[in-house]
């Protein structure tokens, strides 16, 4: 079993790193929050006092932290991770970042003979409690055949979507897409209560027809339509809104940066800016539905 680095136990990195113990892998951990190492310390980790002590003699380090910038500090910046970890080894970067800082990262990983996935994740805090996350990846190969084992204990899908920054790309694109989904599916679910229609009713003829998608099948907006669902517990819990402002915001610097076209993602960023600007950034991004019954 491989000796593991984890960096960053949050939301979702906790439950990550839970199901690496689970697996028989043996971890030192670091988190900023003292609570949140004590609780993989009762699972079986090791606590680390700092970042580069986690990550001496690792074979595996693993990051999920909350933006570029704290990525960028952690292995080039200030904490000069990249020079610390041993060369050979492996680092799998978690964190939803841009596709510069990525690539900035892989080279200065490349330059020291330590390989390195983008490995970005779907799946939200279930998939990271139940092990079943997709990752979405970039890098070589080889890298992802020596990663399988460890990834495989966190996740059920992964897919390889290229060269380094590859991951973070398509992480980017497909929340980019559930912005914009979402927000229809809520403006949808307006218009049509607000003509006398029943939502689960509409609902329920929308998931089966042309307008079917995943925020009808799985996330529903509207309060009370759909059991389990943050939109039926008054939008607490999920994906923060604030988190998919940054991700959109991502996806816009990526557009920029390619002259990529991308309209109503700019406009799903907008809109879910003014959802945040009315003190809603801590609520699940379904909570858009809220912004657009009140405008309805």
């Amino acid at each position: 079993m491989s000796r593991i680095a984890f960096i960053g136990l949050g939301h979702m990195g906790g439950p990550m790193a839970a199901n690496l113990i689970k697996a028989g892998h043996t971890l030192k951990v670091f988190d900023l929050v003292p609570a949140s190492v004590q609780a993989a310390v009762a699972l079986g980790a090791e606590a680390a006092p700092n970042a580069l002590h986690a990550v001496m003699e690792a074979d595996i380090v693993i990051s999920m932290l909350p933006a570029s910038q704290h990525v960028d500090a952690l292995y080039l910046g200030e904490g000069r991770l990249v020079h610390a970890i041993e060369p050979g080894a492996l680092i799998l970067e978690c964190s939803t970042i841009s596709p510069e800082v990525a690539r900035k990262v892989h080279a200065a990983a490349k330059a020291r003979d330590i390989a390195m996935l983008d490995a970005p994740v779907s799946g939200g805090t279930a998939g990271a409690a139940a092990g079943t996350l997709t990752f979405i990846l970039g890098g070589e190969a080889a890298a992802l055949d020596r990663a399988r084992p460890v990834l495989e204990a966190m996740g059920k899908n992964l897919f390889h979507a290229g060269a380094a920054g590859a991951g973070q790309v398509a992480k980017i694109a497909n929340n980019m897409l559930l912005a914009v989904h979402m927000i229809g599916t809520a403006e949808a679910l307006n218009l049509g209560v607000a003509n006398g229609l029943d939502p689960k009713v509409l609902s329920d003829i929308m998931r089966v027809s042309s307008g079917g998608n995943w925020s009808l099948e799985k996330y529903n907006p509207w309060p009370g339509v759909m059991d389990s669902v943050p939109a039926s517990r008054d939008y607490e819990g999920g994906f923060g809104v604030d988190l998919m402002l940054k991700d959109l915001g991502l996806a816009m610097e990526a557009a920029l940066a390619a002259k990529a076209s991308t309209p109503l993602g700019a406009t799903a960023r907008s809109l879910y800016a003014l959802h945040s600007g009315q003190g809603k950034g801590g609520l699940d991004f379904s909570s858009i539905q809220q912004l657009l019954r009140k405008s309805g």
